[in-house]
């Protein structure tokens, strides 16, 4: 497992690279190949190419995963890939590049390998807006998912997620001389600020909704008033109800200046994933590894695409460990083996249902 880990850690696949993520996804093929046979089966998309493999017969377990990461090219040159300590470091090792490959050993240790699926995406990083048409076909057709993302903190399975989106308000307004007609212009920036605040109080944390601003820019020179400002606001929620009120209200966003100009895109993409999902899921796990603990979680999956659809699904089954999206990002060795047989037996059961 680790020198295919190695393998893949060591082709880098920055999302949106999609040169990249060719060779990614050539190298998550050959990996596939290589340990369960048949043809891994490339999937070409705006987005790069997705990775498809069956293990024929009827379908009844589809393997969620993806091979895109959010290091961009370069990074692999400064925090190469090694084994220290008992932990495997180097870029999307977490993140998801570990469950990958501990899923493709579970099923390779199955002497029966029908029935099984495995998908691998190029664009979960990014919004998955290529590949979700895919995942909910395979998802719908299969009728269980097992999604290989990391383990929680405690090493748990993600039982829950909550529904996640981006939305971008752009402010119009009209520039003019900050020292000379400083009134003549309607300054965006100074409509921003007004918006941020408004938009910030939309959080309900006691319900476990979040909606947080955590990007602005705005203006040009030092003496112009800026006639354009932008906010980008990242949304979590645990109730489709909660996903229509921030929709609304984000569609019902006014100008506080005369004269100037709002425009809203964005959603709440991915729906919130309920525990309800992954119950069925879960007590198979425990009958397997009795000690595991679920936990729901703020972030999000292709995993709540496919609970959305109503077909069972149970997250966090790929490596344990931690750091997902930082430098200190890190996979636990010791646990490989158990949660490729955890994947192994989850399999097992379904196939039996």
């Amino acid at each position: 497992m680790l020198d295919d880990l190695r393998t893949l850690v060591e082709t880098e696949s920055p999302s949106r690279d999609v040169d990249a993520l060719t060779a990614s996804a050539k190298a998550v093929a050959a990996v596939i190949e290589s340990r369960l046979g048949g043809r891994a089966r490339l999937v070409e998309s705006a987005a790069g190419p997705h990775v498809h493999w069956s293990g024929g017969g009827d379908p009844k377990v589809l393997i969620l995963g993806h091979h895109d990461t959010v290091f961009p090219l370069g990074t692999l040159a400064r925090r190469p890939f090694k084994v220290e300590a008992g932990h495997a470091t180097g870029p999307g090792v977490f993140d998801m590049l570990g469950g990958l490959v501990q899923a493709v050993h579970g099923v390779a240790s199955l002497a029966d390998r029908s029935g099984v699926e495995i998908l691998v995406t190029a664009d979960e990083e990014v919004g998955s807006h290529a590949s979700r048409a895919l995942i909910e076909e395979r998802a719908l057709a299969c009728g269980a998912v097992l999604v290989a993302e990391g383990a929680a903190d405690d090493g748990g399975l993600k039982t829950g997620r909550k529904g996640c989106g981006t939305f971008q308000v752009s402010l119009t307004g009209r520039a003019s001389h900050a020292g000379l007609e400083p009134a003549a212009g309607v300054n965006a920036l100074v409509e921003a600020a007004h918006q941020v605040l408004d938009i910030a109080a939309l959080s309900r944390p006691d319900i476990g909704t979040t909606v947080t601003p955590t990007v602005a820019s705005a203006g040009t020179l030092d003496n112009v008033v800026p006639a354009e400002a932008t906010i980008v606001v990242d949304v979590r929620v645990e109730s489709a109800d909660e996903k229509d009120r921030i929709e609304s209200a984000f569609a019902a966003l006014t100008p506080r200046l005369d004269e100037a100009k709002i425009a809203v895109r964005g959603s709440v993409g991915r729906p919130p994933m309920p525990e309800s999902a992954s119950a069925e899921l879960f007590a198979m796990a425990r009958q397997l590894a009795p000690g595991l603990r679920g936990k729901a979680v703020g972030g999000g999956s292709d995993g709540n695409f496919t609970a959305a659809l109503g077909v069972p699904t149970l997250d966090g089954l790929g490596a344990v460990g931690g750091g997902a999206h930082a430098d200190h990002e890190y996979l636990v060795v010791a646990a490989m083996t158990e949660r490729a047989d955890l994947i192994a037996g989850l399999v097992q059961a379904i196939r039996n249902t």
